[in-house]
């Protein structure tokens, strides 16, 4: 594991775009993985002002996302698909046609999970994949289990990230309480994997996550069996790690 080690969450966002940005410019037609949340966002800032510049073109692009809420419509404002848009996809030159999430709004957990991962197969898998870490070590909406899930599947969110998520809604009730997800094999299957992590309160899980056992009570930690992973993280956030 390579570790980059940020001043702060601007100089983070930084970072990881800088990672990002290598990739498209050394493959031009690469197959991105990206993250929603609150972290990637200075991030997909930085790519976008580079794309003002003239630095970057994304019109070769494909991009798949790691997930969305189930039950929640592509134009809900809590919606993954309205978030991408908003921050990233219809502020640079990307082909609509070329970024695709799992539809929130198939009923049947099998089927949507089965297209989804044809779909990620037949792209040719995914080049680089962009992941941010839960307080509970959680990776996409791969929650802390006996076993690590294995591909794309339909998860019910566990209290704590429901209670993590509800600012951005009414209330508790409005939040969806399952989630469709690619699974722990989906994205270890990713050629390289980015992870970002911002603020005091991620340092202790980013300690257990990358500096302790390999557990699936800890999704992340799979992570450290990976042979390229990069983790980007501000001083905060590794404030634990001596």
């Amino acid at each position: 594991m390579r570790l980059y080690t940020a001043k702060d969450y601007n100089d983070l966002s930084r970072k990881a775009a800088n990672l990002l940005s290598a990739q498209i410019i050394m493959k031009p037609w690469c197959v991105l993985g990206l993250a929603t949340g609150s972290t990637p966002i200075g991030t997909y800032d930085q790519l976008v002002e580079w794309y003002r510049k003239g630095d970057l073109d994304f019109s070769e692009v494909t991009t798949v996302n790691l997930d969305e809420y189930k039950g929640l419509p592509a134009d809900n404002d809590q919606s993954y698909h309205y978030f991408m848009h908003k921050h990233l996809f219809d502020r640079v030159n990307i082909k609509e046609g070329n970024t695709y999430l799992p539809d929130g709004m198939e009923e049947d957990p099998e089927k949507e999970c089965s297209r989804y991962a044809r779909l990620i197969n037949r792209l040719g898998g995914v080049d680089m994949q962009l992941l941010g870490l839960g307080h509970n070590g959680h990776i996409g909406f791969n929650e802390p289990d006996e076993a690590f899930e294995k591909e794309v599947h339909c998860v019910d969110l566990q209290e704590r990230t429901i209670e993590a998520n509800k600012r951005f809604f009414a209330s508790a009730d409005d939040v969806p309480k399952q989630a469709y997800t690619m699974g722990i094999k989906t994205i270890m299957q990713a050629r390289k994997i980015v992870v970002i992590v911002s603020g005091e309160e991620k340092a202790e899980i980013v300690k257990k996550a990358f500096w302790g056992p390999v557990t699936p009570k800890i999704p992340a930690s799979i992570l450290q069996m990976h042979n390229d992973v990069t983790l980007v993280a501000d001083e905060a956030a590794l404030s634990l790690i001596g």
